[in-house]
Protein backbone atom coordinates (compact mmCIF):
# COMPACT_ATOMS: atom_id res chain seq x y z
CA UNK A 1 0.00 0.00 0.00
CA UNK A 2 2.64 2.63 0.72
CA UNK A 3 4.65 1.29 -2.34
CA UNK A 4 1.50 2.53 -4.54
CA UNK A 5 1.13 5.82 -2.66
CA UNK A 6 4.81 6.70 -2.96
CA UNK A 7 4.65 5.57 -6.88
CA UNK A 8 1.19 7.68 -7.25
CA UNK A 9 2.86 10.30 -5.45
CA UNK A 10 5.87 10.31 -7.65
CA UNK A 11 3.58 10.44 -10.69
CA UNK A 12 2.09 13.23 -9.68
CA UNK A 13 5.34 14.97 -8.75
CA UNK A 14 7.00 14.14 -12.02
CA UNK A 15 4.10 15.54 -13.83
CA UNK A 16 3.77 18.76 -11.97
CA UNK A 17 7.41 19.46 -13.09
CA UNK A 18 6.57 18.67 -16.32
CA UNK A 19 4.14 21.72 -16.71
CA UNK A 20 6.43 23.82 -14.76
CA UNK A 21 8.99 23.04 -17.36
CA UNK A 22 6.29 24.00 -20.01
CA UNK A 23 5.01 27.29 -18.67
CA UNK A 24 9.21 28.20 -18.52
CA UNK A 25 9.75 26.86 -21.76
CA UNK A 26 7.04 29.50 -23.35
CA UNK A 27 8.06 32.36 -20.98
CA UNK A 28 11.25 31.91 -23.10
CA UNK A 29 10.09 32.07 -26.64
CA UNK A 30 8.97 35.21 -25.98
CA UNK A 31 12.35 37.03 -25.57
CA UNK A 32 13.88 34.67 -28.20
CA UNK A 33 11.05 35.93 -30.60
CA UNK A 34 11.67 39.73 -29.72
CA UNK A 35 15.67 39.06 -30.26
CA UNK A 36 15.17 38.00 -33.82
CA UNK A 37 13.37 40.79 -34.81
CA UNK A 38 16.46 42.91 -33.69
CA UNK A 39 18.07 44.55 -37.01
CA UNK A 40 21.72 43.70 -37.64
CA UNK A 41 23.88 46.43 -35.69
CA UNK A 42 25.08 49.52 -37.68
CA UNK A 43 28.82 50.26 -37.02
CA UNK A 44 30.90 52.53 -36.98
CA UNK A 45 28.47 55.04 -35.46
CA UNK A 46 29.31 58.92 -34.56
CA UNK A 47 26.97 60.95 -33.05
CA UNK A 48 27.49 64.46 -31.59
CA UNK A 49 25.21 67.68 -30.23
CA UNK A 50 24.71 70.20 -32.80
CA UNK A 51 26.18 70.70 -36.46
CA UNK A 52 29.42 70.05 -35.66
CA UNK A 53 30.70 67.98 -39.19
CA UNK A 54 34.23 68.46 -39.05
CA UNK A 55 34.59 66.72 -35.54
CA UNK A 56 32.18 63.82 -36.78
CA UNK A 57 34.36 63.27 -39.74
CA UNK A 58 37.23 63.19 -37.66
CA UNK A 59 35.58 60.95 -35.34
CA UNK A 60 34.46 59.05 -38.06
CA UNK A 61 37.79 58.21 -39.83
CA UNK A 62 39.35 57.63 -36.86
CA UNK A 63 36.66 54.57 -36.54
CA UNK A 64 37.24 53.75 -40.56
CA UNK A 65 40.68 53.27 -39.96
CA UNK A 66 39.69 50.48 -37.15
CA UNK A 67 40.35 52.81 -33.98
CA UNK A 68 38.49 52.04 -31.07
CA UNK A 69 35.49 54.34 -30.07
CA UNK A 70 37.29 55.80 -26.95
CA UNK A 71 39.86 57.20 -29.83
CA UNK A 72 37.29 58.29 -32.05
CA UNK A 73 35.43 60.57 -29.47
CA UNK A 74 38.68 62.37 -28.37
CA UNK A 75 39.70 62.95 -31.68
CA UNK A 76 36.65 64.39 -32.60
CA UNK A 77 35.93 66.56 -29.43
CA UNK A 78 39.30 68.28 -30.19
CA UNK A 79 38.07 69.81 -33.15
CA UNK A 80 36.23 71.65 -31.43
CA UNK A 81 38.18 72.69 -28.63
CA UNK A 82 41.21 74.03 -31.06
CA UNK A 83 37.94 75.89 -32.91
CA UNK A 84 38.43 78.98 -32.56
CA UNK A 85 35.46 80.61 -34.03
CA UNK A 86 33.46 78.41 -31.25
CA UNK A 87 32.82 80.97 -28.66
CA UNK A 88 31.57 77.48 -26.05
CA UNK A 89 34.41 75.29 -26.13
CA UNK A 90 38.38 75.12 -26.03
CA UNK A 91 40.09 78.20 -27.11
CA UNK A 92 38.16 81.41 -27.77
CA UNK A 93 35.36 80.43 -24.93
CA UNK A 94 33.08 83.02 -23.49
CA UNK A 95 34.55 83.44 -20.13
CA UNK A 96 33.21 84.01 -16.61
CA UNK A 97 32.13 87.07 -15.54
CA UNK A 98 35.93 88.02 -14.35
CA UNK A 99 37.39 87.50 -17.25
CA UNK A 100 38.65 83.72 -16.89
CA UNK A 101 37.68 81.29 -19.53
CA UNK A 102 37.69 77.67 -17.26
CA UNK A 103 37.15 74.69 -19.50
CA UNK A 104 35.15 71.47 -18.23
CA UNK A 105 35.72 68.13 -20.08
CA UNK A 106 34.44 64.10 -19.31
CA UNK A 107 35.17 60.85 -21.23
CA UNK A 108 34.23 57.48 -20.46
CA UNK A 109 35.34 54.33 -22.22
CA UNK A 110 33.08 50.74 -23.09
CA UNK A 111 34.52 49.08 -19.55
CA UNK A 112 32.94 52.07 -17.68
CA UNK A 113 35.67 53.60 -16.93
CA UNK A 114 35.57 57.87 -16.52
CA UNK A 115 37.72 60.77 -16.23
CA UNK A 116 37.20 64.82 -15.48
CA UNK A 117 38.54 67.97 -15.23
CA UNK A 118 36.17 70.63 -13.95
CA UNK A 119 36.97 74.60 -14.50
CA UNK A 120 40.71 74.08 -15.88
CA UNK A 121 42.44 77.28 -17.24
CA UNK A 122 45.07 77.67 -20.06
CA UNK A 123 44.90 74.23 -21.05
CA UNK A 124 43.08 73.79 -24.70
CA UNK A 125 43.07 70.15 -24.80
CA UNK A 126 40.87 69.12 -21.66
CA UNK A 127 39.23 66.27 -23.18
CA UNK A 128 42.60 65.10 -23.63
CA UNK A 129 43.66 65.40 -19.83
CA UNK A 130 40.43 63.83 -18.76
CA UNK A 131 41.15 61.36 -20.68
CA UNK A 132 44.78 61.04 -19.11
CA UNK A 133 42.86 61.56 -15.74
CA UNK A 134 41.05 57.99 -15.99
CA UNK A 135 44.10 56.11 -17.52
CA UNK A 136 46.95 57.60 -15.55
CA UNK A 137 45.59 58.60 -12.16
CA UNK A 138 43.44 56.30 -9.05
CA UNK A 139 41.20 59.38 -9.61
CA UNK A 140 38.17 60.39 -11.98
CA UNK A 141 38.10 63.96 -11.29
CA UNK A 142 40.60 66.54 -10.55
CA UNK A 143 39.13 70.38 -10.29
CA UNK A 144 41.00 73.87 -10.92
CA UNK A 145 44.32 74.41 -10.05
CA UNK A 146 45.37 71.08 -9.68
CA UNK A 147 43.83 69.84 -12.86
CA UNK A 148 46.04 72.33 -14.71
CA UNK A 149 49.57 71.51 -13.01
CA UNK A 150 48.45 67.97 -14.05
CA UNK A 151 47.71 68.58 -17.50
CA UNK A 152 51.35 70.72 -17.92
CA UNK A 153 53.40 67.54 -15.85
CA UNK A 154 51.61 65.25 -18.90
CA UNK A 155 53.06 67.78 -21.99
CA UNK A 156 50.35 69.94 -22.11
CA UNK A 157 50.74 73.39 -23.14
CA UNK A 158 49.94 76.14 -20.93
CA UNK A 159 48.14 79.16 -23.67
CA UNK A 160 45.93 81.90 -22.65
CA UNK A 161 42.45 80.75 -23.91
CA UNK A 162 40.82 84.22 -24.05
CA UNK A 163 40.72 85.33 -27.86
CA UNK A 164 40.22 88.98 -28.66
CA UNK A 165 36.44 88.11 -30.38
CA UNK A 166 35.80 86.90 -26.87
CA UNK A 167 37.01 89.28 -24.97
CA UNK A 168 35.49 92.38 -26.80
CA UNK A 169 31.98 90.45 -25.90
CA UNK A 170 32.64 89.78 -23.01
CA UNK A 171 33.38 94.05 -22.25
CA UNK A 172 30.30 94.63 -24.08
CA UNK A 173 28.90 92.19 -21.60
CA UNK A 174 29.85 94.33 -18.41
CA UNK A 175 28.14 97.62 -20.00
CA UNK A 176 24.97 95.84 -18.13
CA UNK A 177 26.49 92.98 -16.16
CA UNK A 178 23.11 90.71 -17.11
CA UNK A 179 23.34 87.03 -15.91
CA UNK A 180 21.04 85.10 -18.24
CA UNK A 181 21.32 82.49 -19.72
CA UNK A 182 20.77 82.49 -23.52
CA UNK A 183 18.70 80.11 -25.85
CA UNK A 184 21.57 79.52 -28.24
CA UNK A 185 19.85 79.68 -31.79
CA UNK A 186 22.89 80.83 -34.09
CA UNK A 187 26.30 78.71 -31.89
CA UNK A 188 26.01 75.53 -30.07
CA UNK A 189 27.63 75.54 -26.22
CA UNK A 190 28.67 72.10 -25.13
CA UNK A 191 29.91 69.60 -27.62
CA UNK A 192 28.95 65.95 -26.71
CA UNK A 193 29.79 63.05 -28.61
CA UNK A 194 29.26 59.19 -28.47
CA UNK A 195 30.71 56.68 -31.16
CA UNK A 196 30.24 52.86 -31.54
CA UNK A 197 33.40 51.29 -33.08
CA UNK A 198 33.64 48.08 -35.79
CA UNK A 199 34.23 45.40 -32.35
CA UNK A 200 30.51 47.21 -31.06
CA UNK A 201 32.34 49.03 -28.51
CA UNK A 202 30.75 52.39 -27.33
CA UNK A 203 32.35 55.32 -25.35
CA UNK A 204 32.12 59.39 -25.05
CA UNK A 205 33.39 62.11 -24.75
CA UNK A 206 31.93 65.93 -23.76
CA UNK A 207 33.69 69.46 -23.43
CA UNK A 208 32.80 72.45 -22.78
CA UNK A 209 33.90 76.22 -21.56
CA UNK A 210 30.24 76.21 -19.77
CA UNK A 211 28.02 78.98 -19.45
CA UNK A 212 28.69 82.96 -20.39
CA UNK A 213 29.63 85.08 -17.81
CA UNK A 214 29.02 82.26 -15.28
CA UNK A 215 30.00 83.16 -11.68
CA UNK A 216 34.19 81.96 -10.96
CA UNK A 217 34.05 78.70 -9.85
CA UNK A 218 30.77 77.54 -11.12
CA UNK A 219 30.81 73.79 -13.21
CA UNK A 220 27.41 72.76 -15.00
CA UNK A 221 26.57 69.32 -16.46
CA UNK A 222 28.81 68.28 -18.56
CA UNK A 223 31.73 66.83 -16.79
CA UNK A 224 29.85 64.97 -14.43
CA UNK A 225 28.70 61.87 -15.18
CA UNK A 226 25.38 60.62 -15.92
CA UNK A 227 24.69 64.26 -16.20
CA UNK A 228 26.58 65.23 -19.21
CA UNK A 229 27.60 62.19 -20.13
CA UNK A 230 26.63 58.77 -19.28
CA UNK A 231 27.75 54.88 -21.22
CA UNK A 232 26.88 51.64 -20.66
CA UNK A 233 28.21 49.52 -23.11
CA UNK A 234 25.87 46.48 -23.23
CA UNK A 235 22.90 49.51 -23.43
CA UNK A 236 23.92 52.38 -24.94
CA UNK A 237 25.29 55.91 -24.43
CA UNK A 238 23.86 59.95 -24.02
CA UNK A 239 24.99 63.18 -23.57
CA UNK A 240 23.14 66.59 -23.10
CA UNK A 241 23.52 70.32 -23.59
CA UNK A 242 22.04 73.51 -22.82
CA UNK A 243 21.74 74.68 -19.40
CA UNK A 244 23.57 72.07 -17.51
CA UNK A 245 21.91 73.08 -13.56
CA UNK A 246 18.60 71.50 -15.05
CA UNK A 247 20.34 68.00 -16.31
CA UNK A 248 21.89 67.81 -13.54
CA UNK A 249 18.79 67.87 -11.62
CA UNK A 250 17.58 64.98 -13.43
CA UNK A 251 20.72 63.17 -13.94
CA UNK A 252 19.46 62.82 -17.50
CA UNK A 253 22.13 60.95 -19.46
CA UNK A 254 21.68 58.31 -17.29
CA UNK A 255 18.14 58.75 -17.30
CA UNK A 256 18.26 58.16 -20.59
CA UNK A 257 20.50 55.03 -20.66
CA UNK A 258 18.17 53.56 -17.60
CA UNK A 259 15.42 53.78 -20.01
CA UNK A 260 16.83 52.22 -23.24
CA UNK A 261 17.48 49.37 -20.49
CA UNK A 262 14.04 49.02 -19.68
CA UNK A 263 13.41 48.78 -23.57
CA UNK A 264 12.64 52.54 -24.67
CA UNK A 265 13.80 53.48 -28.10
CA UNK A 266 16.85 56.07 -27.98
CA UNK A 267 14.72 58.47 -29.29
CA UNK A 268 11.82 57.72 -26.96
CA UNK A 269 14.40 58.23 -23.91
CA UNK A 270 15.57 61.56 -24.75
CA UNK A 271 12.03 62.64 -25.15
CA UNK A 272 10.98 61.22 -21.79
CA UNK A 273 14.08 62.92 -20.41
CA UNK A 274 12.88 66.28 -21.66
CA UNK A 275 9.51 65.55 -20.10
CA UNK A 276 10.88 64.96 -16.93
CA UNK A 277 12.20 68.49 -17.14
CA UNK A 278 9.53 70.26 -18.18
CA UNK A 279 6.95 69.13 -15.91
CA UNK A 280 9.02 69.62 -12.57
CA UNK A 281 6.71 72.01 -10.56
CA UNK A 282 8.05 75.81 -10.37
CA UNK A 283 10.22 75.55 -13.29
CA UNK A 284 9.48 77.85 -16.79
CA UNK A 285 11.14 75.94 -18.86
CA UNK A 286 10.42 78.93 -21.70
CA UNK A 287 13.24 80.77 -20.59
CA UNK A 288 16.07 77.71 -21.23
CA UNK A 289 17.19 74.95 -23.41
CA UNK A 290 18.40 71.74 -22.82
CA UNK A 291 18.83 69.08 -25.39
CA UNK A 292 20.06 65.51 -25.53
CA UNK A 293 21.42 62.79 -28.10
CA UNK A 294 22.05 58.68 -27.59
CA UNK A 295 22.30 55.91 -29.13
CA UNK A 296 21.90 52.24 -28.30
CA UNK A 297 23.54 49.28 -28.61
CA UNK A 298 22.13 47.92 -31.86
CA UNK A 299 23.30 51.73 -33.90
CA UNK A 300 19.82 53.47 -33.22
CA UNK A 301 20.09 57.21 -32.50
CA UNK A 302 17.64 59.57 -30.65
CA UNK A 303 17.73 63.67 -30.37
CA UNK A 304 15.07 65.46 -28.76
CA UNK A 305 15.15 69.48 -27.13
CA UNK A 306 12.93 71.32 -25.13
CA UNK A 307 13.07 74.35 -27.92
CA UNK A 308 14.13 74.83 -31.64
CA UNK A 309 16.76 75.02 -33.53
CA UNK A 310 19.01 72.39 -31.75
CA UNK A 311 20.35 70.25 -34.05
CA UNK A 312 22.92 66.95 -33.90
CA UNK A 313 25.34 65.75 -36.57
CA UNK A 314 25.27 62.08 -37.32
CA UNK A 315 28.01 59.62 -39.04
CA UNK A 316 26.28 56.34 -40.52
CA UNK A 317 26.51 53.92 -43.39
CA UNK A 318 29.00 56.27 -44.67
CA UNK A 319 27.05 59.86 -44.50
CA UNK A 320 27.87 62.78 -42.33
CA UNK A 321 24.80 64.80 -41.84
CA UNK A 322 23.18 67.38 -39.59
CA UNK A 323 19.75 66.41 -38.39
CA UNK A 324 17.36 69.21 -36.74
CA UNK A 325 15.77 67.37 -33.75
CA UNK A 326 12.29 67.33 -32.57
CA UNK A 327 11.50 69.63 -29.71
CA UNK A 328 8.66 69.82 -26.63
CA UNK A 329 8.03 73.00 -26.98
CA UNK A 330 5.63 73.88 -29.95
CA UNK A 331 2.85 76.50 -28.71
Amino acid sequence: MKRRNFIKNSLATTVGLMAVSNTLSSCDEKPAKKTALISTPIRPLVIATWDTPLAVETAAKVLENGGSALDAVEQGCRIEEANEKGQSVGKGGLPDRDGNVTLDACIMDSKGNYGAVLAVKNIKHVVSVARKVMEETPHVMLVGEGAQQFAISKGFEKEDLLTEASKKAWEKWKETSEYKPIINIENHDTIGMLAIDKDGNISGACTTSGLAYKMAGRVGDSPIIGGGLFVDNEIGGASATGLGEEVLKTVGSFLIVELMRQGKSPQEACEIAIDRIVKKPGKNFKDFQVGYIALNKQGEIGGYSIHEWFSYNVYQNGENKNIKSDFYNKG
